[in-house]
């Protein structure tokens, strides 16, 4: 059982830079790939950004490519997602999810943990 945390969300003017972190319980977060997702009201959830167990392969959509940086720190059981240059269409609900898997996953469902969520809002 793996229990996912998330903070960091918050109101931003367009242009400028948040940093969310996802906070995992459980001794085999290191086993995990992680991921970011976001859903704004009326849309479905998508991938964000994803990370495999070590750190060292990284996936990002296509929207957030060169903005967003997703990392991870094993020691504290945390996976971080850097935030630059938001825009007013980034603004949604952002969860941090758990596969089980080495590799990065895209598809979120084979992610079986998901935290409550923390919102980020960009102003124009």
């Amino acid at each position: 059982q793996v229990q996912l945390v998330e903070s960091g969300g918050g109101l931003v003017q367009a242009g400028g830079s948040l940093r969310l972190s996802c906070v995992a319980s459980g001794r085999t977060f290191s086993s995990y790939a992680m991921g970011w997702f976001r859903q704004a009201p009326g849309k479905e959830r998508q991938l964000v950004a994803t990370i495999n167990f070590i750190g060292v392969i990284t996936h990002y959509a296509d929207s957030v490519k060169g903005r967003f940086t997703i990392s991870r720190d094993n020691a504290k059981n945390t996976v971080y997602l850097r935030m630059n240059s938001l825009k007013p269409e980034d603004t949604a609900d952002y969860y941090c999810a758990a596969a089980s898997s080495f590799g990065v996953v895209t598809d979120p469902r084979l992610y079986d943990y998901w935290g409550q969520g923390t919102q980020v809002t960009v102003s124009s």
